[in-house]
């Protein structure tokens, strides 16, 4: 995980808070391969295909968890670190699909039209304005609206959240997983809503908290309570990197390695070591216990990825481009290793890399347009190549997909004017044009 270059920067100003904090969107191969992994039961459950369903983490250390439209759940990072076993993370990827799956989104696809045009790039979703009650936040994403008509539009009824609990519950039962976890998280937010909104932690506003539901969710457990299995290995398992991954960026390094968590010779304890002395940073001890993990796991993807993340960012561009290869080689499909691999070839800066920089990020743009790391990176390697105006599409979809709509028009503008008229690159710039014409208006202060 790269903070700097796996975020989504904000498009600041759908909440009007003068002390806003922004936040962001965590783009991390590994932490969505164990989010996957994680859901996957409960999506079987649930009777939703393979690959409808992302499951995406905003970087905030408030506690929420929400659904915009019925292909994403967003959490965030506070939550799941909050969380202290898999069955509580997965109680809450449920509640989130069973509010997709009973339909709740129809009534807030009406509010969000009423509360101002969301305009879509990508998947330009009007999605993490949830993310607090009081900042200027929003994935950049492009949606625009005030801060009342937010709130309107991740209200919830208390019917909502029992249906949703009912059927998050049946889920859990159905795939063999504890339903008691439902309580410990509903337990965490217990006597929020006594406090003023502004000291409430957002879930505690989006998924109204009663006793009357904590009562039926107690119930629910007491019938279901049987089916559950033992956590299974993989899901614990994953469960555990995820967490490690999440601590080791976003905690203070001595921190972490002070908890014991992070002492002894196993593989999380290692990678929680790993990650740290990357971010004191020490590359010596970093690179070290990744030698470790990979000696464990050489044929894990993540692990020869993040070792080409912490040899990119300690400036050994070569030994960087052959950790990502070998990363791409086992997961050839995954479009942010494939990412990383083209800022590493970038950064090694010979014509045959930078021209095999650019077949890369071409693919991996095929397969996931709207991070913005990658799109800066593709442009980089058409500038590089001698071909201007396609840097100029590259450019312009960023800036689009950060919600900075007018820098988007003056590159397409460019764009159009330089490409040959019904090509893709035209093509791709006259959608952010379109996508930067109906864009709502930012306020000026």
């Amino acid at each position: 995980m790269k903070l700097l270059s796996l975020v989504v920067v904000l498009w600041a100003g759908l909440l009007a808070a003068p002390t806003a904090q922004a936040a962001s969107l965590i783009r991390d191969a590994e932490i969505e391969q164990a989010l996957r992994q994680l859901a996957k039961p409960i999506l079987r459950a649930a009777g939703f295909g393979a690959g409808r369903i992302r499951i995406l983490v905003i970087n905030d250390p408030k506690l929420n968890a929400f659904v915009v439209d019925a292909n994403h759940v967003f959490i965030h990072s506070g939550l799941i670190m909050k969380l202290d076993r898999p069955e509580a993370l997965q109680s809450v990827i449920a509640h989130e699909l069973a509010h997709i799956a009973n339909g709740h989104l129809t009534r807030r696809a009406t509010n969000a039209r009423v509360a101002g045009r969301v305009t879509a790039i990508g998947m330009a979703l009007a999605a993490a304005a949830a993310v607090s009650g009081n900042g200027d936040a929003a994935v950049g994403l492009a949606a625009g609206t005030s801060s009342a008509a937010m709130r309107r539009f991740f209200s919830h009824t208390r019917a909502e959240e029992s249906s949703a609990d009912q059927s998050a519950m049946r889920y859990m039962a159905n795939a063999g997983i504890d339903p008691t976890a439902m309580i410990d998280v509903l337990q965490i937010f217990r006597g929020q809503e006594a406090l003023r909104p502004g000291r409430q932690d957002p879930y505690a506003r989006t998924h109204p908290l009663t006793q009357d539901r904590l009562r039926a969710v107690k119930g629910y457990v007491a019938g279901y309570k049987s089916r559950a299995k033992p956590t299974s290995p993989e899901a614990g398992y994953w469960y555990a990197r995820m967490s490690a991954k999440l601590n080791g960026f976003l905690r203070n390094p001595r921190y972490v390695l002070r908890r014991s968590e992070s002492k002894g010779n196993g593989e999380i304890a290692v990678l929680r070591r790993a990650i740290a002395y990357h971010k004191t940073p020490n590359l010596k001890k970093a690179t070290a216990e990744m030698n470790r993990l990979l000696k464990m796991r050489p044929r894990d993807p993540y692990y020869h990825e993040l070792m080409g993340q912490i040899l990119m960012e300690g400036r050994q561009f070569n030994a960087a481009v052959a950790s990502y290869k070998k990363a791409a080689a086992l997961a050839p499909r995954e479009p942010l290793i494939e990412a990383g691999l083209g800022r590493a070839l970038l950064a090694q800066g010979s014509s045959g890399a930078v021209q095999q920089a650019l077949k890369i990020l071409i693919r991996a743009r095929s397969r996931d347009p709207n991070d913005p790391q990658m799109l800066r990176s593709l442009a980089l390697a058409h500038a590089k190549n001698g071909q201007n105006a396609m840097a100029s599409v590259a450019t312009a979809e960023r800036y689009a997909v950060l919600g900075r709509f007018d820098d988007a028009k003056i590159h397409a503008t460019r764009a159009v004017g330089a490409l040959p008229r019904g090509s893709s690159g035209w093509l791709r710039a006259q959608d952010v044009l379109a996508a930067a014409q109906s864009a709502p208006k930012r306020k000026r202060k």
